[in-house]
């Protein structure tokens, strides 16, 4: 029987690991749509799996939130946000660009990591850090 993917809740942020599963929550103000990509390395040119975050399901007030059974410690993950780009009111929203999670306990720098990639135009996917699901339970 395949794990169903379940909404998730708005708390914690960042990622934190259950007994069965990882529950993501993310917070942004102005989005207008979050999709939250899985890879299966840190300098994979393309996401494994992309999740598009339903905004009636898997949003509360800010935050963005899904809980996905069977993932855990180590799955290497980042996000897509959608909304508008209007920096005359501090609004860069780009589709293109994959984003670390800022609640992030761990991160994953491929080779040809390039912070400029961040900065041009265009698919950074391949060139971009990803964060990593950390099971901080074991930690002293």
């Amino acid at each position: 029987m395949k794990a169903e993917i379940k909404p998730g809740q708005s708390s914690p942020l960042g990622a934190t690991i259950y007994p069965d599963g990882v529950n993501f929550s993310v917070y942004s103000r102005n989005a207008a749509g979050v999709d939250l990509l899985l890879f299966n390395a840190a300098s994979d040119p393309k996401p494994a799996s992309i999740i598009s975050l339903d905004p009636e399901k898997n949003r509360t007030y800010h935050y963005w939130h899904i809980f996905l059974p069977k993932v855990g410690h180590g799955q290497l993950y980042g996000y897509r946000v959608r909304g508008p780009f209007e920096p005359e009111r501090g609004l860069r929203f780009d589709r293109d660009k994959v984003l670390l999670d800022p609640y992030a306990r761990c991160l994953a720098i491929p080779a040809n990591y390039s912070r400029r990639a961040a900065s041009l135009l265009g698919d950074n996917t391949a060139m971009a850090m990803k964060s990593v699901v950390a099971d901080l339970r074991g930690y002293d």
